[in-house]
Parts: C-alpha cells; sequence; structure tokens
C-alpha cells in the first residue's frame, strides 16, 4: 500500500476552491465568488461578526433562536449535563433524565390536543420524517394497509428528506432530486395573494380551497389516504397565512373521510404565531404534530414528533408491525434535552408565545407603512411571522427574485445598516427571536425603510 502523501502534498493537489464548505440552500459558485459572512457571536436579538459589527437578527437564524442569543440559563443547563453525560443511545429501552423530563413536559404542555406519545430526532426533517413514517404504520396497524397517501399544500415546506421532499409543494426543493417518492400529492392551498380561482374575500378564498381538498380526497379515494399534513402558516413557501375558517373546515373534512392531520409545526410550535403551537392558534388539535426550531431555540439539533392518544393507542395491541423499526442515532440526546428543558422555562415564564401576538401585532401595523413602495405587493403575517412580497409590476404581481439586482441590494443595504433579512423566492421573510420588543421592531422598520426605498429606486 502507498505510503499517505504528506500534509504539503495534499495541499498541493486539493482544489482551489475558496470555500470548500457546501452551503445549504445556495449555488455553490456564490460563495466562492463572495465571502461567507462570519457570526462571531450573539446576544439576545443581536449578532455580531468577526470585526465586532452589530446587526439586528430579524429571522432568528432560521426560523429558530426564539428566546434569543446567548441565553445564560441554557448555557447552564447544557454544561451542566455536560458535567453529568454528554450522550448515550436511547434505542430499545434506554433513556437519560432530561429526554424523560421533556417527553413528561411535552405531554402536559400539550394536553389540550390529547398529545400522549413523543419520538425525538434530530431537526425538523427527521420530525416530519417520523411523522409520515408513523402515520403509515398507524393504519397498517389498525386494518388498513392501503391508507398510505400523503396529502400536502402547494407552496408547502416539509424539510429535505426524502419523504418531506416529496411532500412539499414548491418545485424550488424538488426538481433537482426528481424522482421523489411515490404516493404524496399536493393540494391548492388559500393563498389569498396568488389563488387560481380569482378569489377576492376570505369567505370565496375559503370556500374554493376547502372544496378543492375534498376533491382531491375523493379523487385520490380516502381508503388510500393516510395523512393530510400542512404548516399552520406556510414558512418557506412565503408566510401564507390561511383564511381563519381553514383549518377548521379542513379538519371537518378529514375527520369526515377518516384521515389523519399531520401539523407541521417545525416553525410554528411554542409560540411564533401567538400560541404554543400553531394548530391551536386556530382552534384545531391534529393527530400528530411534528416539531423542532424552537424546541430548545436552536442551541443543540433537536427535533420532536408527537403523536395523540388516538394514533398512539394503536401500539397498545399485539401486531407483527408493532415495533417501531425508526429513530435516530441521536434521539433523545442529553444535551439537546436539556437545552429544550431549559429554553421551555423561559418560554412560558416569559409567555414569549403572549409576546409574539402582542408585538407581532404592532409589527403588522409597522410593516403596513411599507404600502407606499410599488415593489412591495403584498405584506402579511400573523405573530412574528411576516413577509412582504416583492414584486416588479403590483398590477401583474411579477415576482421580483431574490437574484435580481434591486433584492440583493436590498438585502446589503440592509446589512450594512446593521440587520440581516432574508429574501426567500420573491419574499422578503421575517421572523425575529421571540423576545422581540416594540423598540426592535421599530429598529428593524427604520432599516427596511432605509434598504426597501434603495432597492425601489435601482428597481426603477
Amino acid at each position: 500500500m502507498n505510503a499517505p502523501l504528506p500534509h504539503a502534498e495534499h495541499a498541493a493537489v486539493a482544489p482551489s476552491i475558496t470555500n470548500p464548505m457546501l452551503h445549504p440552500m445556495v449555488d455553490p459558485k456564490l460563495p466562492e465568488r463572495s465571502p461567507a459572512m462570519c457570526i462571531a457571536r450573539g446576544d439576545g436579538v443581536y449578532v455580531f461578526d468577526e470585526a465586532g459589527k452589530r446587526y439586528l437578527d430579524t429571522v432568528a437564524s432560521l426560523w429558530n433562536v426564539n428566546v434569543g442569543h446567548n441565553r445564560p440559563e441554557i448555557r447552564a443547563a447544557i454544561v451542566a449535563q455536560l458535567d453529568k453525560l454528554a450522550y448515550y443511545s436511547t434505542f430499545v429501552n434506554t433513556t437519560n433524565a432530561p429526554a424523560a423530563e421533556l417527553a413528561t413536559r411535552l405531554m402536559a404542555m400539550f394536553a389540550p390536543e390529547k398529545m400522549a406519545r413523543v419520538m425525538f430526532s434530530s431537526g425538523g426533517s427527521d420530525a416530519v420524517e417520523t411523522a409520515i413514517k408513523l402515520a403509515r404504520q398507524y393504519w397498517k396497524l389498525e386494518g388498513h394497509a392501503d391508507r398510505v397517501k400523503i396529502l400536502s399544500l402547494k407552496l408547502g415546506y416539509h424539510g429535505v428528506h426524502f419523504g418531506g421532499a416529496s411532500a412539499n409543494g414548491n418545485p424550488l426543493f424538488r426538481v433537482a432530486y426528481e424522482p421523489l417518492m411515490p404516493g404524496f400529492f399536493q393540494v391548492e392551498g388559500p393563498y389569498a395573494y396568488r389563488n387560481p380561482w380569482g378569489a377576492t374575500s376570505e369567505e370565496q378564498l375559503l370556500a374554493f380551497s376547502l372544496a378543492e381538498l375534498e376533491r382531491t380526497i375523493q379523487y385520490q379515494g380516502p381508503s388510500t389516504i393516510a395523512a393530510f399534513m400542512a404548516e399552520p402558516v406556510q414558512g418557506a413557501g412565503g408566510v401564507i397565512v390561511p383564511p381563519a375558517g381553514y383549518w377548521a373546515g379542513m379538519r371537518r373534512i378529514l375527520d369526515q373521510y377518516g384521515i389523519l392531520l399531520i401539523s407541521d409545526e417545525v416553525v410554528t410550535g411554542f409560540g411564533r404565531i401567538g400560541s404554543l403551537c400553531g394548530a391551536r392558534a386556530w382552534g384545531v388539535a391534529p393527530d400528530i404534530m411534528a416539531m423542532a426550531k424552537g424546541i430548545n431555540s436552536g442551541y443543540v439539533p433537536l427535533g420532536a414528533t408527537l403523536l395523540n392518544d388516538r394514533v398512539a393507542n394503536a401500539w397498545k395491541r399485539d401486531h407483527p408491525l408493532a415495533a417501531v423499526m425508526h429513530g435516530y442515532t441521536y434521539s433523545g440526546h442529553p444535551l439537546a434535552c436539556a437545552a429544550a428543558n431549559a429554553n421551555l422555562d423561559i418560554v412560558v415564564a416569559e409567555d414569549l408565545p403572549g409576546n409574539a401576538a402582542a408585538v407581532g401585532t404592532y409589527m403588522m401595523g409597522r410593516l403596513r407603512e411599507f404600502d407606499r413602495y410599488p415593489m412591495v405587493g403584498d405584506i402579511r403575517g400573523k405573530g412574528l411571522m411576516a413577509a412582504l412580497e416583492l414584486v416588479k409590476d403590483r398590477s401583474t404581481k411579477q415576482p421580483l427574485l431574490m437574484a435580481e439586482a434591486p433584492a440583493q441590494k436590498l438585502v446589503q443595504v440592509a446589512r450594512d445598516a446593521g440587520a440581516i433579512v432574508r429574501i426567500q423566492g420573491n419574499r422578503l421573510i421575517i421572523s425575529p427571536p421571540l423576545v422581540f420588543t416594540r423598540a426592535h421592531v421599530d429598529e428593524m422598520v427604520a432599516i427596511l425603510h432605509t434598504a426597501v426605498a434603495q432597492a425601489q429606486a435601482a428597481a426603477g
């Protein structure tokens, strides 16, 4: 066997790439052309680069740092657990104290939804994948093995694993990886600003979208459908807020045909839209919930899939397929669960769902000011979750995309002025930490006015 090359020779044959790290959700050529912004530290609702410049974090990193950066309570919990046990598997019948505590806590928090069991994972995509697999397994245990199809909404986002990607309703996240899994079907959703029915009122939109759901169920065959999966407010799809009656009407239709409801709470869970879970904000109790992000504010990767008592009871019977042949190496990771317990103490003690509702109402009022700019076609949101939809022409609603010069200028001007903002497609996404105050909203809005005004000037 040849001896390994010495270090210098390794360097000589390495490819000449400025940044060898593959970054999520971007063409690799962009980081090669432009140095990555290195975030060095965080404090509350701010982050700092290596030069010490401070930025207002208007996106909570990725919808998830809900309690803010560098909370000493969470750090202390992680260090205390690290001093006792950094990691041990929860496979078969082993647990650890933080995981057991968190499981019990979640059942109490979501008792109104009658949640009875939880399976931990490493993030939102894992949690969604678990939800899909357990929904299919549930129907096999119930003696309805033909119920395998998963329905979801167009423009919905359910992660990056093959199950979640197959449920995604946005071609942006699908086409590079097709063919995806069979048995997944997307339904037209209640998107007020862009809908195929020409609905101009909330009542029309509600009626058309619910009728579309029922037609799809009838066409696919109710006895072949395992579950319908949706976000209480669509996140990556553009912060699409459904009409007030959509979730209740959707739940009635699903119950009529005996179909499970999976609520993808990865973004909306733990307070973002003003309620402890997004489905609760609409007065609906799902059968399965997929959660992550706000469960521990991203301090250590963690996801959770919750089952209500109806679904969990299927595993009580003797059945050759009753074993849950699913799980992750880091399911119930002690450090992640310790961080989650400390995080949820903060969520409850500081009433972050209530703060999201109150400050979110104020934020939406301030964001209405951006109607003065022609490039802002729509302004929408709920709680501390909002979007400005960018267009080239309000009359045609032609999107102004992230890759185009005015949108890039908006992001850069905002950054220069001291705020990190995010454009997804043609939507400026706003999802700050849930500890945001009115003063933080005012600071954000002032910066956005500067950025949008200069972007508007560049657009002509």
